[in-house]
């Protein structure tokens, strides 16, 4: 019985743990190669040439790529994002793409929150200015009770329902920003939603985002959104980067518009810089909210059984990003 083959490229770790699952499921119809080639000895496309799937993180899956791939059946992706691949191409080759929403919730939550606390009690600042030499309390910006306070969610999926009970605990009133989130459903979880995107930046004291990226949230918090921020807020990025116009949200730190930011993600991670490194009043961590031994596990099980379902048992992945493939299954 011929095997349905699926290239793991670049990705960190060997694949004993997804040879040990497929054991353990009995799946033997299925081979995994392992392929790391950082240095593009050769390209994608040539050891992915005889593929039925691919397992990716960084690399980018066109329209050409997919015209060079004619066996590929699905990209299946250890990530809640998946920007890097083309899905109305995909959609057209009748490939499926599929994610890992969620793998990672706790981890970006508690992470989240902590950021807040951090801007909140400054404990990055005083930590920085303990070890420069200066044991004073009293550096820099007031110190303001956090009671009372508004944050504003943008988005409401699986993260931000996680950070209720924290956010409550710590006494914040919350409200959100969810298009497709009924006024009634919100309720049911305790937050209070909002019309509109305005509406939030105007009232809120943190400004949390929770958006995946896509065409249309590509720099939603530009110039014009920074603006309508109070001056003594602050804003907190653990989606991605491109959310946020970064010259922008520069020129906001710099000349007071908000009183600071939390930032997990920058827009360019590829240089590893960013003028965010340069301020006082920003925390900063290099991508990391998501990161936990659980959290890698999980993202892996979750990727490997959306490839089980596709090319062992002809199923519908469960985590199907292109929606309307689900027709092929019928």
């Amino acid at each position: 019985m011929s095997k349905a083959k699926v290239l793991y490229y670049n990705i960190d770790d060997t694949l004993d743990y997804e040879n040990g699952l497929l054991e353990q499921w009995g799946v033997f119809d299925m081979e995994l190669v392992e392929i790391k080639d950082k240095e593009n000895h050769k390209s994608f496309t040539e050891y992915a040439s005889d593929a039925d799937g691919v397992v990716v993180e960084y690399q980018q899956i066109t329209r050409e790529v997919m015209d060079r791939l004619p066996r590929l059946q699905i990209v299946s992706l250890q990530s809640i994002g998946y920007n890097n691949v083309d899905i109305p191409a995909a959609t057209e080759h009748g490939i499926c793409v599929t994610n890992a929403p969620g793998f990672c919730a706790e981890e970006v939550a508690l992470h989240t929150v902590g950021m807040l606390i951090d801007l909140v009690r400054k404990i990055s600042f005083f930590d920085r200015s303990v070890r420069a030499g200066h044991w004073n309390p009293l550096l820099g910006p007031k110190l303001h009770r956090i009671t009372g306070q508004t944050i504003g969610l943008v988005f409401f999926g699986s993260i931000p329902k996680l950070m209720i009970p924290m956010l409550k605990a710590i006494g914040l009133k919350i409200i959100v920003y969810a298009p497709t989130k009924a006024k009634e459903y919100l309720a049911y979880f305790g937050v209070e939603k909002v019309d509109t995107l305005e509406e939030l930046l105007e009232t809120s004291d943190f400004v949390s985002l929770h958006t995946p990226l896509t065409p249309k949230t590509r720099h939603m918090i530009s110039e014009k959104q920074l603006k309508l921020m109070k001056p003594g807020a602050f804003l907190i990025n653990t989606a991605r980067g491109s959310v946020v116009d970064e010259p922008a949200l520069v020129k906001a730190l710099a000349d007071g518009t908000i009183a600071g930011a939390a930032i997990d993600v920058i827009e360019n991670e590829d240089t590893e810089t960013s003028e965010l490194f340069g301020f006082e009043n920003v925390v900063i961590t290099p991508h990391a909210a998501f990161i936990s031994e659980d959290s890698f596990y999980k993202a892996r099980e979750m990727a490997l059984e959306q490839l089980v379902q596709r090319l062992s048992k002809k199923q519908i992945p469960t985590h199907l990003v292109n929606n309307t493939m689900a027709i092929h299954f019928s």
